[in-house]
Order: structure tokens, then sequence, then C-alpha cells
């Protein structure tokens, strides 16, 4: 079995995902905004702020996506649960 850095599955990765829908994944979550802050968009949740990719026309690759949950604390299989 294929295992990442962090040692999830290879197949429980999250799949690609449009600038759009991740916006409205993270509301699901609980985190307000997106805010203008410098270089990047950020939401926040409590305590929590979290930037975000610039909107642009590509989908969120799932390898960036991955790193946007982990540092969101997001786990995966609570991510695919909103999906």
């Amino acid at each position: 079995m294929l295992l990442l850095q962090n040692g999830t599955p290879y197949y429980n990765m999250p799949k690609s995902i449009s600038w759009k829908k991740f916006i409205q994944q993270l509301k699901l979550l609980g985190f307000i905004g997106p805010y203008a802050g410098g270089r990047h968009l950020f939401m926040v949740k409590g305590t929590l702020k979290l930037h975000i990719p610039n909107q642009h026309r590509g989908d969120i690759s799932k390898h960036l996506l991955s790193e946007i949950l982990r540092q969101a604390e997001i786990s995966i299989s609570e991510w695919n649960r909103h999906l």
C-alpha cells in the first residue's frame, strides 16, 4: 500500500476541486471569509487563520488541497463527508 509522508494511504487523498466549491466546503466546516490579506486571501475559524490560494481558472490540485486541509486541521475523512 502506498502511503503519503504523513502516513495517510494514497487512495484517501482528496480529489482536486474548483475554487468556488473549495470555499463552499470550508464555509460548511465553519470557516468565515474569504478576506483580503496581502498577496493571498484568508479564511478564519475561531483563532485559526487559514491562507487560501487566489482564485484562478484551474482546479486546486489534490496535493495543494491536502496541504491546506492539514494546516486547517481538517481530516480527509471529515472533508469527504461534506462533499
